[in-house]
């Protein structure tokens, strides 16, 4: 069993390893033993990164079973979103500020109110009651070049499922008027219309990903606050980025989320 300081000191390895932009790696000899020990390495990361400012959201990650089977898990994984890392769109993002910036292209859900962990276990029905808006939404991933063929989740957990920000788009309060498990979505890349798809490719459905998360937070004492958002998994690949690359994800009748690309 990991023991608080062997779990402390993973936190303070990936600390470090961001301060001086390492690349990414696993954790090897420092593995953890539990999920649950990769969370709290996580929480301790959290706390070391105070200086980050308030905690603005949530992040669901490995939504699909062909990662999860990668990275020898059998469920989604969570992780925290910094506040000052929410920005709006169009956004002007330089790769220089990343380690290695990927995009993933997901629906944000807020919270109009909080979200009392007493009143789980939450349901795809029951959460929809906290939810105020949606958003079209990128998920900035900043992997630090990790080596995908050597992924696994515990190792990805402690470093907060490489959660660098988010983009926003516009805000949609009548979210009810739309069938979130099969709305059309599509991503145009650089004028050119790339992949099609649907907001319930991640879990089903991101209200089923969000009531995941809601349950998995009450677990570990997370608090979702009013205000907070939520993202709630990609509908398509991870694409990292080039410099020049305009990229627009539009889901349809909500409007786009848009980035330009510097070095």
């Amino acid at each position: 069993m990991s023991t608080p300081a062997e779990i402390r000191a993973v936190a303070e390895r990936r600390f470090a390893e961001h301060r001086d932009k390492e690349i990414y790696s696993p954790l090897g000899d420092m593995m953890l033993d539990t999920i649950d020990n990769g969370y709290a390495a996580m929480e301790n990361l959290v706390d070391l990164w105070q200086g980050r400012g308030p905690v603005g959201g949530y992040k669901i990650a490995l939504t699909s079973k062909p990662i999860q089977e990668l990275c020898g898990v059998d469920q989604p994984c969570g992780g925290f979103v910094f506040k000052e890392t929410i920005h709006p769109s169009p956004a002007s993002l330089s790769l220089s500020d990343y380690n290695g910036l990927a995009l993933e292209f997901e629906l944000a859900l807020r919270f109009s109110r909080d979200v009392p962990s007493d009143e789980g276990p939450f349901d795809e029905n029951n959460i929809g009651d906290y939810v105020g808006a949606c958003y079209p939404a990128f998920e900035l991933i900043d992997d630090r070049r990790a080596d995908y063929a050597k992924l696994d989740a515990i190792s990805m957990l402690s470093d907060n499922i490489w959660c660098g920000g988010v983009v926003l788009g516009p805000e949609i309060t009548d979210w009810q008027d739309f069938d979130l498990s099969s709305n059309p979505v599509h991503l145009t890349y650089n004028s050119e219309r790339i992949q099609e798809g649907n907001t319930g490719a991640a879990m089903g459905s991101p209200m089923i990903s969000l009531a995941w998360l809601a349950n998995l937070a009450a677990s570990r004492g997370w608090p979702m606050r009013e205000g907070m958002i939520v993202i709630s998994g990609s509908t398509f690949a991870t694409i990292p980025p080039k410099p020049g690359d305009h990229v627009v994800y539009t889901i349809e009748g909500m409007g786009d989320v848009e980035v330009r690309i510097t070095a």
